[in-house]
């Protein structure tokens, strides 16, 4: 690990720490699954025989089910004060936990219910699976629900996803909005808690609504409006390192977007074939009234086709994005860890922070140093510190173990630490910083592995 010592300025006190709303918004989603089940609870008289567990089992799993779809559609709906708030990738991560489960319980209702109505008929599984799907009012359209969103979720696990292309997996996943659809006339046709039931009937619909509302406006109105107001354009491409490239992005009244460091926008460009494709990239510095710019390693065919943009190519934007801005902020002295292409939102962070702020740099070459120049010009700026950590000659990795980051970085403990780096980089990252007597509060990591 290399030292750069620069001048240093009086530092700043740092505004106090935003709390995140993610508790609060995770008890109101327990809270609306509490409230479904007290709806079965207070329509359902004695249970009676393997016939009336079964049915109620399936009528439980069928309302959970019913309700995890409207919050799986609520957390794809992008929506501000989750994406800027709490975070896009602990979002992510509630969504692809709300999958799950919407899986598990639709398997568990289809089952349940089938196997209690076989009981209660005395028929075998087969025939009353046949009557129910043809016979009963909706349910052609609620199997053809049940189909996509068992693909969207085959799709969606690990395993098959590191096989298909991001571009297949993504618009398998929109089908989701088809698959609630299809399946929301069947929950009010058949649902007995909602027969006759004018309140829950109505909240149901406020509920499935109210998330389509969300869906309308930030998926696609608001968009619309971004870059109708906006019209963003390919300014500029320039090399930064081996694969790495920057492109700005000119267009107008850019301050009116509330872009901040450390954020990100979803980016599709226009040309070059690359209009099929939204894909993630952080600002690499802090965004101006006319200008935005991010800074991108060839990782993939999208990231690869970066370099060949040309000059005027039409931009569509979404967002900005991310929590991973000075919000976060509860100390006067802040560390930004980068690694690799994680750079990126560190850069513009370095900029902006106020404080005593160090910037370490983790690469395997020195050849590999997006940005470096800018980062050296920041430090002697502000009078901050840049660390390097480097391979050696032989290839080592450099010590980043929490003896190490304590004697590199006085008062460690008394930081803000802000991380940006591949998931296994930053885990490992996260352990050593713990060690090092960083408070869990105090360690800001945002994914992109969205």
């Amino acid at each position: 690990m290399t030292t750069v010592y620069e001048r240093r300025a009086a530092p700043a006190v740092a505004p106090p720490a935003r709390r995140s709303p993610a508790g609060v918004v995770l008890a109101l989603l327990w809270a609306g699954a509490a409230a479904v089940i007290a709806l079965w609870w207070t329509d359902t008289g004695s249970v009676v025989g393997a016939a009336g567990w079964l049915t109620g089992a399936g009528r439980i799993a069928g309302l959970l089910c019913g309700y995890a779809c409207a919050v799986l559609v609520g957390l794809m709906a992008r929506v501000p004060l989750l994406e800027r708030r709490v975070g896009s990738d602990r979002v992510a991560r509630w969504h692809a936990m709300a999958g799950r489960y919407t899986v598990c319980l639709l398997l568990a209702h289809v089952g349940l219910i089938l196997a209690g109505y076989a009981a209660q008929d005395g028929a075998s599984l087969w025939h009353e699976t046949v009557t129910v799907v043809l016979d009963y009012p909706e349910m052609l359209k609620a199997t053809a629900g049940t189909v996509i969103l068992l693909a969207v979720g085959v799709t969606s696990a690990r395993a098959v996803r590191r096989r298909t292309s991001h571009e297949f997996w993504y618009y398998v996943h929109l089908l989701t909005y088809a698959a609630v659809f299809l399946s929301f006339g069947h929950q009010l046709a058949l649902g007995n808690d909602f027969n006759g039931n004018a309140a829950a009937t109505a909240a149901w619909y406020a509920l499935y609504l109210g998330v389509a509302a969300l869906v309308l406006w930030f998926r696609i109105l608001a968009p619309v409006r971004l870059n109708l107001r906006h019209r963003l354009r390919v300014e500029s491409v320039h090399r930064e390192a081996p694969g790495v490239y920057s492109v700005v992005v000119h267009g107008r009244r850019l301050d009116e977007l509330g872009a901040r460091a450390g954020q990100f926008f979803r980016w599709r460009f226009l040309g070059e074939g690359m209009g099929w494709t939204s894909t993630p990239y952080s600002l690499s510095a802090p965004p101006r009234r006319d200008r935005m710019r991010i800074t991108v390693k060839a990782l993939g065919d999208h990231s690869t086709a970066v370099a060949l943009l040309r000059p005027g190519t039409r931009v569509w934007a979404e967002g900005p994005y991310g929590s991973l801005t000075g919000d976060r902020q509860s100390s006067p002295k802040s560390l930004l860890v980068a690694a690799g292409v994680g750079i990126t939102p560190m850069r513009a962070l370095f900029e902006t922070l106020p404080g005593e702020v160090t910037l370490l740099y983790r690469a395997r070459t020195a050849e590999d140093l997006a940005l470096g120049g800018e980062l050296e010009a920041l430090a002697r700026w502000r009078g901050a510190k840049v660390l390097y950590a480097l391979n050696g000659p032989d290839g080592r990795r450099p010590n980043l173990s929490a003896p190490a980051l304590r004697s590199a970085v006085p008062d460690l403990a008394g930081h803000d630490v802000y991380i940006c780096g591949p998931h296994g980089f930053a885990r490992d990252l996260y352990e050593e910083l713990r060690a090092a007597g960083v408070p869990d509060r105090r360690i800001h990591h945002e994914s992109f592995e969205l």
